[in-house]
This record gives structure tokens, C-alpha cells and sequence, in this order.
């Protein structure tokens, strides 16, 4: 099951969208979410998991010239963090896109 979700994975997400070139701050945020999100619905390990997610938006971010990516807001506030993965388990990427946000060096000055 693990490797037919991380082929469906590949295919659907990461080939569309690496190397990662945005074009508006909001397909920056939407492509790392997206990626972010379903990685970590489909990772299959349960260590590991969020070192590796981390690791993958760090490449996204650096292919889009603005990496790697500051992590210490969401180390204060593991439980927001959570919170906008269980709600992209159920198709709302909007508390993780707030989540990437977060995140980003000077994202308001980002494209």
C-alpha cells in the first residue's frame, strides 16, 4: 500500500510541481502545502516523518530561490501545526497554507 500511495504521490505532486518555480506568493504557499500535507498523510513511518516533510519543503523552497525555511514557529505551537494537518486530511489546506506562512524568511517579501 506505501509504495502504490508514494508512486501516486510522485506522479500527482511532485512531478507537476518540482523543480518548483512560482510565480505568485500564493502558488508558493499552495505548491508547499499541497506537497507538505500529503506527504505526511502518506509517509509510512511514524518517526522520521516530520524531519523528512521538512526536508522536502526546504528543497521546494530553495528551487523557488527563498529556502530553507524558519520552523521555529511551529516548534512553539506543535498543536496548530497538527491541527492544520487534520484539517488537510479532510481537503482543507488552509490552516497549513497559514502554517507555510508562517514559516517563510520575509514571505511578504516574496514575489
Amino acid at each position: 500500500m506505501a509504495e502504490e500511495l508514494l508512486a501516486a504521490f510522485e506522479s500527482e505532486h511532485l512531478t507537476s510541481l518540482t523543480p518548483f518555480n512560482p510565480e505568485t506568493m500564493h502558488s508558493l504557499v499552495s505548491g508547499i502545502a499541497e506537497v507538505h500535507l500529503e506527504f505526511v498523510l502518506i509517509h509510512p513511518f511514524r518517526e522520521g516523518n516530520g524531519r523528512m516533510a521538512r526536508l522536502l519543503m526546504d528543497v521546494m523552497a530553495c528551487q523557488a530561490g527563498i529556502g530553507p525555511l524558519d520552523y521555529s514557529a511551529w516548534d512553539q505551537d506543535r498543536e496548530t501545526y497538527f491541527g492544520a494537518i487534520r484539517a488537510g486530511a479532510v481537503m482543507n489546506p488552509v490552516p497549513m497554507e497559514e502554517q507555510i506562512r508562517q514559516v517563510l524568511p520575509g514571505w511578504s517579501a516574496v514575489r
